[in-house]
């Protein structure tokens, strides 16, 4: 597989970002991820390492010590993270959690939190949306934050929220006026920057989940948890609005990521043809190892395609909901169609840890699931595009 061929139409700037990013990865060979891995450790030093070189701060503006640049750069520094055989999945979410405080927090909150997360000095990683009731139906959460005085004392339980343990701030959606009060259902959440260092002890619980994929996920529990009313990034009632607003961005990232995976499943599968000899012929001459191959990178550059398409409107600054959907649906199946041929490429040697297509195996296929799933994409187009009727 030729890098140069397929990254062509990279600016100049992207080109070097992508260079520098694959050096940087260079220096944490697959044995590094294969030790975390099997230990269930964090990466602490790659995300310090991702930190300290800038890449996590892509996104903040030079104002608040960040590199200030536009979505394209920040989805080739994850690509090219997966494509390096890493794991970007242990701090993506600063990428674009950070996105709903630069859009809607107030200057004093600007000032205060985004030169520190900038500098590495803080990480907001954590992101409380999700509730074992309600999953995907954001609308319908129960955790509710109730203002008293100068703070808000919040109660509730969040799962599936990754990193709260490597995380000094958690970006929080919590219901702070009744469903029953609100004349859209849209209204009543509230966005909070929580500090977790603060909290942790004094009304907030961690528990680990443990999952098929090192993925540092957790549920966190909220018993009369105090949070300071300055806190509140916005309007009260307006949360919803403000993380639609990042959704976009997520899910192009994480398509860019799925990219990535495939890129790294395609040619970890193709060296492998190419050097696998039985019955006196590398298998790879054979058209039933080449086709599914060949098949998993054609796939892989029309979603590429797709995650260009959707950074071009988002940045563009209209509305990317259909393409930012379509970049995550086509990049996670040709992610996955990738993973399954390299499986099936290694044969029994795929399912040894040490060639490490197991394990980037069970972590791409979360995102068939996560932080939408296929079936949610597919009813947004139906409905946003093809004007279809609501199906829930």
């Amino acid at each position: 597989m030729n890098p140069a061929a397929i990254n062509a139409v990279d600016t100049p700037e992207l080109a070097e970002i992508r260079q520098a990013v694959r050096s940087l990865c260079e220096t944490f060979p697959d044995d590094y991820w294969r030790q975390v891995d099997r230990e269930r450790k964090y990466p602490t030093e790659f995300v310090t390492a991702l930190t300290e070189a800038g890449f996590l701060a892509a996104l903040i503006p030079e104002e608040y010590g960040g590199s200030g640049l536009k979505l394209r750069a920040a989805a080739v520094i994850l690509e090219e993270v997966q494509a390096a055989g890493g794991n970007g999945s242990a701090c993506h979410a600063q990428m674009y959690i950070m996105n709903t405080v630069l859009r809607h927090g107030s200057a004093e909150q600007k000032a205060r939190y985004l030169p520190r997360i900038a500098s590495g000095e803080l990480r907001l990683q954590a992101f409380g949306v999700t509730e074992p009731t309600s999953g995907t139906d954001t609308l319908s959460l129960r955790t509710t934050a109730v203002r008293d005085g100068d703070r808000y004392i919040v109660n509730g339980q969040k799962i599936w929220t990754s990193r709260a343990e490597h995380s000094d701030l958690m970006l929080l959606l919590a219901r702070t006026t009744p469903r029953d009060q609100v004349a859209k259902k849209t209204e009543g959440l509230s966005i909070f920057l929580v500090d977790m260092q603060e909290a942790v002890g004094n009304g907030l619980t961690i528990r680990p989940i443990r999952t098929m994929m090192n993925h540092a996920t957790t549920e966190v529990f909220f018993d009369q948890m105090s949070v300071p009313a300055a806190n509140l990034i916005g309007e009260e009632g307006m949360g919803f609005r403000y993380i639609l607003s990042g959704m976009n961005a997520e899910r192009i990232l994480i398509a860019a990521e799925c990219v990535g995976d495939a890129k790294w499943f395609v040619r970890k599968a193709a060296d492998y043809a190419g050097e696998r000899t039985l019955f006196g012929r590398p298998i790879g001459q054979n058209q039933g190892v080449q086709f599914p191959i060949s098949r998993a990178y054609v796939q892989m550059r029309a979603a590429e395609l797709m995650v260009r398409e959707a950074t071009d409107v988002y940045e563009g600054g209209g509305n990317a909901g259909a393409e930012a959907n379509m970049a995550k649906m086509l990049a996670a199946d040709a992610s996955w169609a990738a993973a399954d041929t390299c499986v099936q490429t290694f044969g029994g040697f795929g399912f040894a840890e040490e060639y490490d297509v197991e394990r980037k195996f069970r972590e791409t296929r979360l995102y068939q699931v996560a932080p939408i799933s296929t079936n949610m994409i597919l009813s947004y187009v139906a409905e946003h595009v093809l004007g279809l009727p609501r199906s829930y």
